[in-house]
């Protein structure tokens, strides 16, 4: 949901290696000798004849490598899981009855051993060059994909989501279309004009769900897959997406309440800046929920922030004993610091999201904590998940949201995310 899967920093990707090894064997001679003077038969060595053949594994690039025997065709079954992936091979081996098919397989492990080291920088190298130069690493049709969301012009929050769309399109072959607007007619017109063009996947939100259920019965109908975003994973499900992607609101909201009570704070406000909106109504709720103080709502118009800002100063002034303000959009935390400021107030401004201003409130002083959703994740996992639906009938989240947070970010986990919040992809 809008504000404006979870560690303090990003998961280091763990190296994997694979070994490929054949177990090989000869049979001796009999244990009986022959009598004195009887010569000894010429021995026969039987070996084995074996051929190899390529089989394609699907999109991942990869080869496998299987033995047959000849005249016969049929692939002799290989020990699984022995997965060389650093050169897109897939080795599979089994051993003869005799040394020299032994000989083979350990032959077959050297040469994949000998390249294990530097194969997978090289296969991560290629992968970067081609992202870099706007091309996909696989090899599927180029699709495409539309993003309609409910956000106002120039929230920088859709940006981060954008970015993440992004990069998973360049990686998937996906032509990524994206369009969005505030009032919830108009976006669903633009998710009709998306049917209409007969693209191959939408991504949607759904803060206002009750007006944008007819245009996804319209995609369900059409045959287009659907998966929501960000704010409306209870319809979801009921309005026929493959799954939803983003935090539980009212679970992040009860976070937020809990981080209160632990800060000391016995009054605080919630601003919601998007009026119908079920998820930050979700927000406050839940915050109010678990907030072992007095919380109030107090609505403002999110389109004009002067108004935002008066609004807020109007507040601090008529009621001293706040003692923290909750803004849900990154965009609004800064308006509120300024607002405080204005009203001569004490109050801690906290807020739900995180960019790089925050991440700067954070590191200063100016704002307690942030709850972070992850948006970049959120557009990644979208455009990823379709294509892995187009493209093998994937699916995650087994009928449940698919999270992305909540996480709440302080002063000493900001500093840890700098770097990523300057490039947009926190």
């Amino acid at each position: 949901m809008r504000a404006d899967r979870t560690a303090a920093g990003p998961a280091e990707p763990r190296a994997v290696t694979a070994r490929v090894a054949g177990r090989g064997g000869s049979r001796g001679e009999g244990a009986g000798a022959n009598p004195p003077g009887v010569p000894r038969p010429a021995k026969r060595t039987a070996r084995h004849p074996m051929t190899t053949r390529a089989l394609p594994v699907a999109d991942t690039g990869a080869f496998e490598v299987a033995k047959s025997t000849p005249g016969t065709g049929r692939p002799v079954p290989a020990h699984r899981g022995v997965r060389q992936e650093g050169h897109g091979v897939v080795a599979k081996a089994r051993t003869g009855v005799r040394a020299m098919g032994a000989v083979l397989v350990v032959a077959l492990g050297m040469a994949l051993a000998g390249c294990s080291s530097t194969g997978g920088k090289r296969a991560e190298d290629a992968r970067k060059a081609a992202a870099s130069q706007g091309k996909s690493t696989v090899s599927t049709p180029r699709w495409t994909f539309a993003m309609v969301t409910h956000s106002g012009d120039g929230d920088t929050f859709w940006d981060i989501v954008q970015n993440g769309a992004r990069e998973a399109a360049a990686k998937d072959n996906i032509n990524f279309v994206y369009s969005h607007h505030d009032e919830a007619q108009q976006q669903a017109q633009l998710v009709d004009a998306a049917i209409d063009k007969e693209v191959d996947g939408i991504i949607v939100t759904l803060a206002k769900p009750a007006a944008m259920k007819s245009a996804l019965e319209r995609a369900r109908k059409a045959g287009i897959p659907v998966i929501t975003v960000n704010s409306g994973s209870a319809e979801s499900k009921e309005f026929g997406a493959l799954t939803h992607i983003g935090q539980d609101e009212t679970v992040a909201g009860e976070a937020v309440g809990t981080e209160l009570n632990e800060r000391g704070r016995r009054s605080a406000v919630c601003v919601l800046h998007e009026q119908g909106n079920v998820g930050h109504e979700q927000r406050c709720a839940g915050a109010k929920k678990t907030f072992e103080g007095r919380m109030t709502n107090l609505y403002v118009d999110g389109t004009n922030m002067p108004d935002v800002q008066a609004s807020i100063v109007s507040k601090l002034q008529a009621d001293r004993d706040i003692d923290a303000v909750v803004t849900l959009g990154a965009p609004f935390a800064d308006t509120a610091v300024k607002a405080k400021q204005d009203a001569g107030s004490k109050a801690e401004i906290d807020t739900f999201d995180l960019n790089e201003k925050v991440a700067a409130g954070l590191k200063s002083g100016d704002l307690g904590f942030a709850v972070d959703q992850q948006p970049y994740l959120q557009g990644y996992e979208a455009v990823d998940l379709l294509w892995l639906f187009k493209y093998n009938a994937d699916v995650l989240g087994g009928g449940k949201p698919v999270l992305t947070g909540p996480q709440i970010v302080t002063k000493d986990q900001a500093a840890e995310l700098e770097d990523y919040t300057k490039r947009g992809t926190r």
